[in-house]
């Protein structure tokens, strides 16, 4: 009887101590900023990969630094020193280039390009495709739909760049995909381009076989509000457009990176919530420099460490 007793009490410690790790580890490390009312933690899910060294070796050194931002209005609603691509410049020294594209998506509105829609050649999808396959006829063709220089200027700095000599690849793009209605996921192509994950594994693909001594990192929307059809402003953490939730895309951009062994960023959580959002969101979706030299710091400090 002392046997099955013994036994009994080893089996309800292992159970209790098995359901401490699991609240703790459910808890998080990482305390968001701004919170207002009382403390609570979330974690901050970074997944970081490097590359094999037999890739790296197949890439020169040259001495300097060189970090490629690819991306839409999260690079290019500043074009001054408050700007992201121009604090992670400050902060590494690195030579940083911003190929950002204003109000751009991943994924594609239409599978057959149609020049009604001339923003699909700027989209992630094509522009990989693009520096892949060194034609940049399709983006210098649209170009001159849109007023705004950048379009011009950052397709002339992807023709005109070595790519051998590009280090490090960002991939950062707002929440555009969600408030575009862009699908997510198609279940039976999982490089679909009018879907948000496989235009991103088909634009991260291309890039890596065409340059396999590149790191690429994906760094993920922070939160943002949207209106629904009434007209509502919406928390793009709760609200459903059809397509899954702002969290969705963020999941997807997970997936594809441990798919791809890409490193994720995590700009979601520990970022924007209700809480600060007045504090860091300049409208709806467009963020201020502080939260920009926030994300700029957390890149920073992931891909090059804190010190």
């Amino acid at each position: 009887m002392w046997v099955h007793i013994a036994i009994l009490v080893v089996i309800v410690l292992v159970v209790a101590f098995t359901a401490y790790k699991l609240i703790k580890w459910n808890a998080g490390t990482a305390k968001t900023e701004g919170v207002v009312e009382g403390d609570f933690e979330v974690e901050v899910q970074d997944q970081v990969f490097l590359l094999p060294d037999d890739k790296k070796a197949m890439h020169e050194d040259d001495g300097v630094e060189t970090i490629l931002f690819l991306g839409n209005d999260i690079l290019t609603y500043y074009s001054d020193e408050n700007g992201l691509v121009e604090q992670v410049a400050a902060k590494t020294g690195a030579t940083c280039l911003n190929a950002g594209f204003p109000s751009t998506t991943i994924a594609l509105k239409k599978a057959e390009f149609d020049p009604e829609y001339p923003l699909d050649a700027f989209s992630f999808y094509n522009v990989s495709k693009a520096i892949a396959d060194r034609d940049f006829s399709l983006l210098h063709g649209n170009e001159r739909s849109f007023e705004d220089s950048r379009y011009y200027k950052g397709a002339g700095l992807l023709e005109n760049l070595d790519m051998n000599t590009v280090d490090t690849l960002v991939i950062f793009y707002d929440a555009q995909d969600y408030i575009s209605y862009r699908i997510g996921l198609n279940p039976d192509n999982d490089v679909d381009p009018v879907t948000y994950s496989g235009a991103l594994t088909a634009g991260i693909k291309a890039i890596q076989e065409k340059y396999p001594f590149i790191r690429i990192v994906c760094m993920s929307s922070p939160m943002c509000y949207a209106y629904d059809a009434s007209g509502s402003l919406v928390n793009g953490d709760m609200y459903d457009f059809g397509n899954g939730r702002l969290t969705t895309y963020y999941q997807f951009m997970m997936d594809v990176c441990g798919a791809t062994g890409v490193t994720f960023i995590d700009n979601y959580y520990g970022t924007i919530d209700e809480d600060n959002s007045s504090e860091w969101l300049l409208d709806n979706i467009h963020v201020n420099a502080a939260c920009n030299e926030h994300m700029a710091q957390h890149f920073v400090n992931v891909i090059y460490g804190e010190n």
